[in-house]
């Protein structure tokens, strides 16, 4: 069971790869190479899942709730402006999340702009690059610390 899950959505897979003058060079597997890490240094336990498609990470929101995950940092990809079902997964199951984007969105085209997920999430980070991921789990921990969970 990990306190916290760190959610990404599709084409993440291709972090380091796709779009680097947007998204950089930095692998997903670095980053969760870092988070690892640094959640060590927090005494928090870190779980990651990445998937191109919508219901594998409905499925995973929901099982991470019945696993006893307090807060998940998510990046739901082009599904931040599309996926209500995955909004409502997060509702179903009372999983608080923190919203992060590698890019910022508010600088890309306007359908970006409205993300699904801001309004229910604990913070939203965009545009940082990697490192949103890393403050965004600052952020779990201590919320964590301080023993909130809702």
């Amino acid at each position: 069971m990990s306190q916290v899950l760190v959610l990404n959505g599709p084409n993440l897979n291709l972090l380091g790869t796709r779009e680097p003058e947007r998204y950089g060079a930095v692998r997903l597997s670095d980053i969760e190479a870092r988070l690892t890490q640094e959640a060590a240094a927090y005494g928090v336990s870190i779980g990651f899942f990445q998937s191109n498609s919508e219901g594998a990470l409905i499925d995973r929101v929901q099982l991470a709730a019945t696993e006893g995950c307090r807060i998940a940092i998510v990046n739901p990809g082009g599904y931040s402006h599309t996926s209500v079902a995955l909004r409502d997964a997060f509702l179903g199951v009372s999983l608080p999340l923190i919203e992060v984007h590698v890019s910022n969105i508010y600088q890309r085209e306007s359908f970006r702009h409205h993300s699904y997920f801001s309004d229910i999430a604990v913070g939203t980070l965009a545009g940082f690059g990697p490192v949103g991921y890393s403050l965004a789990l600052t952020a779990a921990a201590a919320r964590l610390a301080a023993g909130d969970h809702h």
